[in-house]
């Protein structure tokens, strides 16, 4: 299996390089790249009223990236502040199961919070928004163990107190669903 991670515009390639590690980490068994491609994220997906783009939205433009990279999925990472219908603000969206996966980088860095900057917890937020995405991806919903990195991460906070790792049940899941 192939994951290929795709940039929909200019993003800090030390962060591309913590994503990437955080996967190959999580997921030993997929083969992880990094696309040159850089794409960039649709000005019409843009909602003037919330003032955020709209993650389904953007999916659904990033398909052809999928055959192109040869990969069974494809993250999609950005730096846009994103939404899903029904909600207020998603960290990421993935196909379930599918192949297409955004994360955004927005809401994960603690100077939104009006914290100070903190690369180690950034990191450690897009990872786990990363691995629970790309779990998605793979059919798995979310998980009620909030320690598990598939527990629904209504706030940052949520977010903060998962692991980066999956449970044993998700564990499980995942190495069925990479062998079948």
């Amino acid at each position: 299996m192939k994951l290929a991670i795709l940039r929909t515009e200019t993003v800090d390639s030390a962060v591309i390089s913590v994503i990437l590690h955080g996967l190959i980490e999580a997921f030993p068994q997929i083969k992880c790249t990094l696309l040159n491609e850089i794409i960039p994220v649709p000005e019409d997906v843009f909602n003037q009223v919330r003032r955020q783009y709209n993650s389904t939205q953007i999916l659904t433009g990033m398909a052809d990236s999928v055959g192109k990279a040869g990969a069974d999925i494809v993250l999609g990472v950005t730096q846009v502040d994103l939404y899903a219908s029904g909600l207020n603000f998603v960290f990421g969206e993935a196909q379930c199961p599918g192949k297409l996966v955004l994360v955004s980088f927005f809401r994960l860095r603690p100077e939104f919070y009006g914290e100070l900057p903190d690369k180690k917890r950034f990191f450690e937020r897009t990872i786990k928004e990363a691995v629970h995405e790309v779990g998605h991806a793979l059919g798995l919903r979310h998980c009620p163990d909030s320690f598990c990195v598939m527990f629904f991460s209504n706030s940052i906070f949520d977010t903060d107190a998962k692991r980066p790792m999956f449970c044993r049940k998700c564990a499980g899941s995942v190495a069925e669903c990479i062998k079948n």
